[in-house]
């Protein structure tokens, strides 16, 4: 990611807002599980890079609507190539059934550490 001119945490901001275009700064630290003062000194960053703007909602002014600047989309699809090309590299010489097999032992690793979380 640093080759592309980004970071993961830049890669993951991107990503959310081009798959939920007008995400909230609350959406956005929701979806990335973050804490929303966390969240706050992204995308402060992000919006001094140029990657974003914020703007308050008309109705209601507690809010931050999000938007991708043009240097932004340019950013995503840097990251988003570089984002595959880490990705073939991780799964080379892996056969596509031995990965569906981690994916599901991974989803049942998963919903055990939900079911002994509820109890």
């Amino acid at each position: 990611m640093a080759a592309a001119g980004g970071s993961q945490s830049v890669w993951l901001v991107l990503l959310q807002l081009k798959t939920n275009p007008g995400a909230t700064q609350r959406d956005l630290a929701e979806a990335l599980e973050l804490r929303e003062a966390t969240m706050t000194h992204h995308l402060s960053g992000m919006e001094r890079d140029g990657l974003l703007t914020r703007r308050r909602d008309p109705a209601n002014r507690r809010v931050h609507q999000i938007e991708l600047t043009e240097e932004g989309e340019r950013a995503f699809h840097r990251l988003r190539v570089a984002a595959a090309e880490f990705d073939e590299r991780l799964r080379a010489g892996i056969p596509p059934e031995r990965l569906a097999e981690l994916g599901d032992t991974l989803a049942m690793l998963a919903a055990n550490v939900q079911h002994a979380a509820s109890h």
